[in-house]
Order: structure tokens, then C-alpha cells, then sequence
């Protein structure tokens, strides 16, 4: 992109930062428990199984965050 002399390009008011992405693998953790749970109940077992994936992949960025910090 150009711009003008003399202008400078305005920086994003907001940016992701690791607080954000800790805080969706904590709520994705929450989603994905209950629709295992769901799933399992109401005998969907493809909804069980999507939720297993989301809940492993969440506890795994979790802990792979906890071990950089």
C-alpha cells in the first residue's frame, strides 16, 4: 500500500496477544467437554467424537503454553 509523504500508517487499535489465545483454549476446553458429554447422551457419537478432538487439542496448546511461560 503507499502513502503519502509524510504519512505513516495507523497501527491496529488491537491485537491478539497470548492472554487471548489461552483464554479460547480454556473456553474451547469448556465447548468440547460438553459436547462430548451431549453426545454421548443423545447417542451422537460423531458430536462425541469432534468434542474429544477439540478437548485433546485445547488441554495440548494449554499445556504446551504453560511449559513457555
Amino acid at each position: 500500500m503507499r502513502y503519502r509523504i509524510g504519512e505513516t500508517p495507523t497501527e491496529p487499535v488491537m491485537s491478539l496477544d497470548q492472554g487471548a489465545f489461552l483464554f479460547l483454549a480454556i473456553l474451547s476446553l469448556a465447548i468440547g467437554t460438553g459436547f462430548v458429554f451431549a453426545g454421548i447422551r443423545s447417542k451422537h457419537y460423531w458430536m462425541a467424537i469432534w468434542g474429544t478432538g477439540l478437548t485433546l487439542s485445547s488441554v495440548g496448546y494449554i499445556i504446551f503454553v504453560m511449559t513457555l511461560i
